[in-house]
């Protein structure tokens, strides 16, 4: 496998001028290179990096393609742009410009302080500013997570005409909040309630250079070997980085109400609108953090839905199971109109 990546830093840095790394034969100093992507992308392809200022923030940035159509994908928690390296390559061959940003408070992009930046409808305002900043005619949103959350909320707000939706194991807001406070959901949970309780889930998450962070994703693995150690210590390292785990949490702390309300609110408040844009869930059946039953009800939600169940894989489905995953996303892909069902 031969892997170009390409790194374009930010006008402030020291070297502005982008560097060009080719690879033959995966090797040991490569992720000490060029970061890890050179050594678990499935095909030739040519990644960037670079930071685009969007909603008051700067992002880092991975791009991928140059296709006239725009993608946008969102990752979750504990994980990084660096969790869609298998889908960016399918994206861009099918002719998508591909961007994979590192969410507010995630390895180099702003790192507000304050919980309540983390709120929210903050965190949709970064989706359309991003859309903005990609001066896209046509956006094909995808999400994993709290990055599917996310694009859920953005898709409800029909802030920016999106002609796609990607959903990866993170129910629709409204059967989430429906489903949080029941046995055994609750059990699933259980991080989200100890997460609202102050610095002590980063002193955990902290110890032993992050092993925990490690831990956590491994043992929700269902297929382990999808997540060697240099994979692992992706996330680790991001964890480490100073401030960076409290941001990861704080998007808990910030949204803790909003489950509440939505389900006290039930069918009179505007998460239960139906979403006309067309959508594609994915779910591995094997999550341990939340119930496939937590899907169930989504097409009463969205008017447009194929949901695609993949057994036996985890939460960390389009790491864990790439091949599957990328085979619905081009047949589903491959049967959208341009153009259609679109939101403004």
């Amino acid at each position: 496998m031969a892997v170009s990546l390409a790194r374009c830093w930010p006008t402030s840095c020291p070297d502005p001028a982008p560097t060009r790394i080719s690879f033959g034969r995966p090797h040991a100093s490569a992720i000490k290179t060029a970061g890890a992507w050179g050594l678990f992308l499935l095909t030739d392809t040519t990644i960037a990096t670079r930071f685009v200022d969007a909603n008051g923030l700067r992002f880092e940035v991975t791009e991928c393609g140059n296709g006239d159509r725009f993608a946008l994908c969102l990752h979750g928690f504990p994980e990084s742009a660096f969790s869609w390296r298998h889908q960016l390559p399918l994206l861009a061959r099918l002719g998508y410009r591909v961007w994979a940003p590192n969410l507010r408070g995630y390895g180099r992009s702003s790192r507000p302080t304050r919980v309540e930046d983390y709120r929210i409808d903050r965190l949709v305002d970064d989706v359309a500013g991003l859309i903005d900043a990609a001066s896209a005619s046509e956006t094909l949103l995808v999400g994993h997570d709290w990055g599917g959350g996310i694009a859920w909320m953005t898709a409800l707000g029909q802030t920016r005409r999106l002609t796609g939706l990607i959903i990866m194991n993170v129910p629709h807001p409204v059967l989430f909040a429906a489903g949080l406070f029941k046995w055994p959901q609750i059990r699933r949970s259980w991080y989200i309630f100890a997460f609202q309780i102050p610095k002590l889930p980063e002193l955990v998450l902290r110890r032993r250079r992050a092993q925990a962070v490690a831990n956590a994703v491994l043992a929700m693995a269902a297929d382990k070997t999808r997540f060697p150690a240099e994979v692992l210590d992706v996330y680790r390292r991001q964890a480490l980085e100073p401030g960076a785990l409290t941001a990861m949490i704080n998007y808990y702390r910030a949204n803790r109400g909003i489950l509440r309300r939505s389900r006290a609110g039930a069918r009179s408040n505007h998460l239960a609108q139906q979403i006309e844009v067309p959508t594609l869930l994915i779910w591995g059946e094997a999550d341990t953090a939340l119930g496939k039953e937590l899907t169930y009800g989504t097409d009463r939600l969205v008017t447009d839905l194929s949901v695609r169940y993949l057994p036996d894989v985890s939460h960390w489905v389009q790491q864990e199971a790439p091949e599957l995953v990328n085979e619905a996303i081009k047949d589903w892909l491959d049967h959208l109109p341009r153009q259609s069902a679109a939101s403004e």
